[in-house]
């Protein structure tokens, strides 16, 4: 099945609808003094997207999880937290947490000191799973649900879960209860409409708030290619200055026209693709004229600097190796390259998030289009594999998000909050944590397969 996000058609949505209702209504909260099976703990989630086990309360305070709650419910994602006794069995815990509680998301689990999570691909690919769990590893549960949650709502996509807070506290159905059923059968075309309309009004929020943050680093790029045609300091009518040379010169200037013209009338992050393709064909103009200034042979046609699309175009590819990534060739210019080879770490392009100043990688979806227009849909995937970046353009909902032609990224799913039942990929639940047989995986054992 594939949902092709904020067109969902109202037909599919109502049924949606309807489970939901029914699933409040089938479902009651069990009692914090009861024993907590997984059954109880997804329906916990379905209302809530943070549950405290009682025997697991001194981990995790009722006013830190309300906290962390009310940032779930705002950023409106399908994130559910758990914090669960240590000695919690866990054999196919997330398979079967996930089939209980029946929504696309993204589950984290604490058990005593360790912790995990797994994802539905629609919602978070599995390396960018891997990639959040690892960084929060060893801290103590308070600030590593934390850290996990301000750093899993910046990465991942899907919405909320229509269930949560539509509980009436009771135990069983009420009288009340069949009315509400009732009235959400009967309203059910409006009310999917009317669900259409807010998502679609949230996405174009999100796509303004993106834009404008990423507003302020085309701005740059622009400035810094502006200054490169100042300080070339060429003048058509210089000695020595040909008709290649002048329509090297007329092209460049066109492209740093074209990008401002494009970025001034940009209206969504994938509008600033436009914008750094023109940058980057302006670069390229302008080697190939200093070239024919300096009687050198003219530059290959190659991608920017993978590091700094300011560094210009690249001379060569060489091997570099992300931060708790695989190694990979990346296009790098002449400076660039030649930190690498003396063993020190290349000038990198950051840029402000939430969490501080971060490399254009690890920065943000809307970097995906910026990314784009440099380097191309080719041969994307081969330099993002493993980053932030790259681990959101896998993700089938980032096209109808950010467009699309980035290269080989993935597509399909469901969008997360979907009410999806059992319906999932269990691979995605599955498997061992750091290659063992751990939390979830076959060997039915120990949480974390010795990764803690």
């Amino acid at each position: 099945m594939k949902v092709v996000p904020w067109t969902r058609s109202l037909s599919g949505l109502l049924p949606a609808l309807v489970l939901a209702a029914l699933t409040v209504l089938a479902v009651a909260p069990a009692p914090a003094s009861a024993a907590t099976g997984v059954s109880s703990v997804a329906a916990a989630l379905r209302e809530n997207p943070v549950y405290v086990d009682p025997a697991a309360s001194a981990q995790l305070s009722d006013a830190e999880a309300d906290t962390l709650a009310r940032q779930i419910r705002k950023a409106d994602k399908p994130l559910f937290i758990a914090v669960l006794p240590a000695d919690y069995p866990t054999r196919d815990l997330f398979t079967r947490l996930r089939t209980a509680t029946g929504v696309t998301g993204l589950y984290a689990i604490r058990l005593g000191s360790r912790f995990d999570a797994r994802a539905d691909s629609a919602v978070l690919p599995r390396t960018a799973v891997q990639n959040l769990v690892t960084s929060v590893r060893g801290e103590d549960a308070p600030a590593q649900l934390s850290d996990f949650t301000n750093r899993a709502l910046t990465n991942m996509g899907g919405t909320a879960p229509s269930t949560w807070g539509s509980s009436d506290g009771g135990g069983g159905v009420s009288g009340t209860a069949l009315i509400t059923v009732g009235a959400v059968l009967v309203a059910g075309g409006a009310g999917a409409y009317t669900v259409v309309r807010r998502n679609r009004r949230r996405r174009e929020e999100e796509q303004r708030a993106a834009l404008e943050r990423l507003r302020v680093v085309v701005d740059e790029d622009i400035t810094a290619f502006g200054e490169e045609l100042d300080r070339l300091d060429f003048h058509p009518a210089e000695a020595g200055a040909d008709d290649t040379m002048r329509a090297d010169y007329e092209r460049a200037l066109d492209a740093y026209e074209q990008a401002k013209t494009s970025m001034a009338q940009a209206h969504r992050p994938e509008d600033v693709r436009a914008v750094t393709e023109a940058l980057e064909d302006g670069r390229f103009s302008l080697a190939q004229l200093a070239a024919r200034r300096q009687g050198l042979p003219l530059p290959e046609r190659r991608p920017p600097c993978f590091f700094d699309p300011r560094h210009g175009p690249s001379v060569a590819d060489a091997e570099w190796t992300p931060p708790a990534g695989a190694a990979r060739e990346v296009p790098v210019c002449a400076a660039d390259r030649t930190r690498l080879a003396d063993g020190r770490d290349p000038v990198i392009r950051e840029v402000d998030t939430d969490h501080g100043r971060r490399p254009y990688w690890d920065a943000g979806p809307a970097y995906g289009p910026w990314a784009g227009g440099y380097f191309g849909g080719g041969i994307l995937p081969g330099l993002l594999v493993g980053t932030v970046l790259g681990s959101m353009m896998s993700a089938p909902a980032y096209a109808a998000d950010y467009g699309s032609g980035y290269g080989d990224f993935g597509s399909g799913g469901y969008e997360g909050g979907d009410l999806s039942g059992s319906d999932f990929d269990p691979g995605d639940f599955g498997g061992g944590f750091d290659g063992g047989g751990g939390f979830d995986g076959g060997g039915g054992g120990d949480f974390g397969g010795g990764g803690f």
